[in-house]
């Protein structure tokens, strides 16, 4: 008799197969003396829409709102996806061989994967049992100890409850809630349990930003020679400069404070998902959805270890291997820990929930990193750094902090010198100072309290107040994590928005429908809502695009998983909120005004001489009788590796042309500038051309 195996993808299939001994390959899986190995592709099985439930919901209307089909879990429905029907086949035929006789669960170790295997499972009548493999890497030695230490599948079937939970009230809260306003205010407004709550976090911060207004403020500046010190901030030029003028007049400052104090910076922990995702954000400029599928690739070619944790610690037996670690590390980069190296700050079993924090393997030593993709070298060398400087030695500095009096004002001046670089030395990735530090460098003399210092030159600084930055990905992220923190327990294992394997796929979610725009340079990209964003947060009711009642839920979601909390209890809740909304939900006041956007012109039409109007997918005539557009995803300009964006599209429409450098070569990988043209031809499409300078190698 032999177990069947079913992993998440073909890439973990042949992982395990070659450590099983499954070699013979079939149509859709791998098969051995003792095991066959097949997978599932994700999710193979998902909850059926809501036509399936009734005809009449083909069609979107308000009166037919709420559709929750919450009785049991026998009137949920669910189909196989038209795109992996056949590999549902093959896996429900394997379940079915009467020499299969059990299954091994090997999909992800996590909510996710349980669910994926548990719904294929039960989808296809499978009555054999089955057991858990939970691993942390697809190292060969971690398959071996997994396939020693198999669980029996009941022990997850808490993780499977909170799995299920997470998805149909995600169903419950989409369905209706997008279905309700979509249906009231005339377009289709995506609504997300999630995802909502989290463009509401964006919204607000715009909001912020564009209420805020900038003031003057100026300071009175001393240059002692030894030290500049600096006074507070005057919202009145006229009492600065006569401050300024009474210092000139007085020419000595007295020092009533003179402090030194020997502090020291803790080494960073290990990464979680999260903070690996910011970090790879600030420091490399990637998408946290960018992050998630190096590292996810970086796993699965057994160079790091599982990576949607939330933990950034590693289990009490995992000494040994930290110190192993750092001499691969060591050996691969030429990276090494500071002395007075401590393994056990990155030691805390207490701390670790289903998986320890992100570290590489051993592999990373053994295999030719100079073959993987640039974005997993770039990766795979942060998570490594990171190691060397966890269980490196503090950052020790001196911290001098400068008081003085002058005219009847006080200044003040701080400054810090290094005095063990500590981790900081492990690369040349240091830590940025906390934002609106008045660190002034080191103060490089020995000043006392009471001792008088001459004013070589005085100055009055003007400046303004600046508004907050709009979202990065880094401080979304970040934003996400701690929201709801204030309204929950202190003892609660996780709190905020998500979890750290779907907060990508939200932030992606919310650029893909078009609620919110990455916009700025290639590092540094900011989060900024639509129009259609602002406009949906405006007329959502407070319970839907609350952050600390969605994170609530996701903490309830935890303890499903630990059998503390009853999923029909958290269901019910679901169902009551979102009856409750479609009930007592009025429309707001002149929305049409809300929701219709206010479009700039960004040109005139070359057919009609009306406006031409940018949208989210192109730009195009304001004339309902015109067809003219010009689309963002346009073929001609991809064959030039290049974009059709606004300023582009601003040189066409005035000048019938654009000049652009660097375009890529499909067939030679060659660069090259040139200028595209465009004409219209009778019925109104646009026509591109490309023109070159003559006597001129473009190509080069």
């Amino acid at each position: 008799m032999k177990k069947l195996v079913v992993t998440e993808k073909p890439s973990v299939a042949r992982s395990i197969a070659e450590i099983l001994g499954a070699n013979n390959r079939g149509d859709g899986y791998l098969e051995g003396d003792d095991y066959i190995v097949s997978w599932c592709v994700g999710h193979l099985v998902e909850l059926a829409e809501p036509q399936a439930y009734d005809e009449k919901y083909e069609k979107w209307r308000k009166s037919d709102l709420p559709i929750i089909p919450l009785k049991g879990n026998s009137d949920w429905k669910y189909q196989v996806t038209e795109a992996t029907k056949k590999q549902y086949k093959i896996l429900k035929g394997l379940m079915e061989r009467e020499d299969v006789s059990s299954l091994v669960e090997a999909t992800d170790a996590g909510r996710e994967g349980e669910l994926i295997f548990r719904l294929v499972y039960n989808q296809a009548r499978c009555k054999k049992p089955f057991e858990r493999l939970w691993i942390s890497s697809m190292e060969d030695e971690a398959i071996r100890d997994g396939f020693a230490n198999l669980k029996p599948g009941s022990e997850y079937d808490a993780l499977y409850e909170a799995a299920l939970c997470r998805e149909r009230a995600d169903w419950i809260v989409g369905i209706n809630a997008t279905r309700l306003f979509s249906s009231l205010y005339g377009q289709t407004l995506n609504v997300g349990r999630v995802m909502t709550p989290t463009l509401a976090l964006a919204v607000e911060r715009e909001a912020s930003i564009s209420a805020f207004k900038p003031e003057d403020f100026y300071t009175v500046l001393l240059d002692c020679g030894v030290v500049t010190l600096s006074s507070e901030r005057f919202k009145d030029k006229t009492e600065a400069m006569n401050l300024k003028a009474k210092c000139e007049a007085e020419g000595k400052a007295v020092i009533t404070k003179a402090e030194k104090k020997e502090k020291q910076e803790k080494a960073p922990t290990l990464f979680d998902l999260t903070s690996l995702q910011r970090e790879a954000n600030k420091r490399l400029g990637y998408t946290a959805q960018q992050t998630l599928d190096y590292t996810q690739s970086l796993y699965e070619k057994k160079l790091c270890s599982y990576p949607r944790t939330d933990s950034k610690f590693l289990t009490d037996d995992m000494a040994q291997t930290v110190t192993t670690l750092l001499g691969k590390i060591a050996e691969t980069y030429d990276i090494s820990a500071i002395e007075q190296i401590n393994i056990q700050k990155v030691i805390d079993g207490k701390k670790v929930t289903d998986h320890h924090a992100i570290i590489p393997t051993v592999q990373i030593a053994v295999q030719n990193l100079t073959e993987l993709p640039k974005g997993e070298q770039e990766i795979l060398k942060l998570i490594s750094t990171r190691v060397a400087e966890a269980v490196s030695a503090p950052c020790k500095y001196e911290e001098m902090i400068i008081e003085a009096e002058c005219a009847g004002g006080v200044f003040k001046a701080k400054g810090k010198r290094i005095l063990e670089g500590g981790w900081k030395l492990v690369s040349k990735l240091q830590s940025d100072d906390e934002e609106g530090s008045d660190d002034n460098g080191a103060i490089t003399i020995d000043l006392t309290s009471g001792q008088n210092v001459d004013i070589e030159n005085t100055n009055c600084k003007e400046g303004k107040t600046t508004p907050p930055k709009s979202f990065t990905e880094d401080t979304l992220l970040s934003a996400m994590e701690k929201a709801g923190a204030d309204e929950t327990p202190d003892e609660a294992e996780r709190k905020g928005l998500g979890t750290p394997a779907t907060r990508a796929g939200i932030i992606e979610k919310l650029v893909r429908v078009g609620f919110v725009e990455r916009k700025g340079d290639k590092k540094t990209k900011y989060l900024v809502p639509t129009h259609k964003g602002i406009a949906l947060i405006t007329v959502i009711p407070e319970e839907i695009q609350s952050p600390s009642m969605t994170a609530e839920w996701e903490q309830k979601l935890l303890q499903i998983e630990k059998g503390g909390v009853n999923p029909d209890d958290f269901m019910e809740e679901i169902s009551q909120m979102i009856t409750e909304l479609v009930n007592t939900y009025e429309m707001v006041k002149d929305a049409e005004t809300v929701m219709k956007p206010g479009y700039e012109p960004v040109g005139t039409c070359p057919c009609c001489g009306a406006s031409v109007i940018e949208k989210s997918k192109g730009f195009f005539c304001e004339s309902n009788d015109c067809k003219f557009a010009l689309w963002k995803e346009n073929r001609f300009f991809d064959s030039l590796s290049k974009k059709l964006n606004k300023q582009i599209a601003v040189d066409l429409l005035s000048k019938g042309k654009t000049k652009l450098k660097k375009c890529r070569s499909a067939k030679t990988g060659k660069t090259y500038n040139c200028t595209v043209t465009m004409t219209v031809n009778d019925v109104g499409a646009p026509q591109f051309g490309l023109e070159f300078e003559k006597n001129r190698g473009n190509e080069r």
